[in-house]
């Protein structure tokens, strides 16, 4: 079974990521479904699209946009799962709903997309445990490559552009290449920030 244009995937876990361990207890982040935040992000690839070709394979992991498995309520209070449902827990994923794909325990971007670390803040006056705007490239993609921006890199990039995912336990911010403004190199002295409350999930 094959979807012309879609991905078929299924959720890996429930749809909803909205736990964390603290020792041997389960906590419950949220009660509402209409956040974003706690939709789980993380799929199995079941069938890939006939009408074109992906480096994308049957059984890969994928990390994909909340709106795929994400339930809302309808004007009249109806809860209804989201219009990419097809049945049995599976879902239609269209390409540009991708962001990473897992080949052999190595996620790789999607196009122009890329993911980036916060590092922390060495400004003891300030309350934000992050740097803003700078970060450690994680995850990059070839357009940056071609630019001499490569994985391990210190960046500075725009505002308002990056998204943030749970990846392995880490908080990354996804953005696109063009987001990518300064190079800083490899800068030993960085220390990555990962809030706790990422690892736990």
């Amino acid at each position: 079974m094959n979807s012309l244009y879609d991905f078929i995937i299924e959720p890996l876990g429930d749809t909803y990521d909205n736990k964390i361990k603290l020792g041997n207890v389960d906590i419950i982040l949220n009660t509402k479904i209409e956040s974003y935040k706690f939709v789980n992000n993380v799929a199995k690839v079941l069938a890939t699209p006939l009408a074109y070709k992906t480096s994308i394979k049957k059984g890969d992991l994928i990390l994909i946009h909340h709106n795929v498995f994400r339930t809302f309520y309808d004007i009249k209070g109806v809860k209804k799962k989201s219009r990419s449902y097809f049945k049995d827990n599976k879902y239609f994923c269209a390409l540009d709903q991708i962001y990473l794909y897992k080949t052999k325990d190595k996620w790789n971007s999607i196009n122009d997309r890329c993911f980036i670390q916060p590092v922390k803040s060495n400004d003891k006056f300030k309350v934000e445990k992050e740097q803003s705007l700078i970060g450690i490239l994680k995850i990059g993609n070839s357009s940056l490559e071609t630019l001499g921006i490569n994985e391990g890199d210190t960046v500075g990039y725009t505002p308002n552009g990056e998204y943030d995912f749970i990846v392995d336990n880490k908080r990354l911010y996804c953005m696109k290449s063009n987001d990518i403004v300064i190079k800083y190199g490899n800068q030993k002295n960085q220390t990555e920030y990962n809030p706790s409350w990422a690892s736990s999930s």
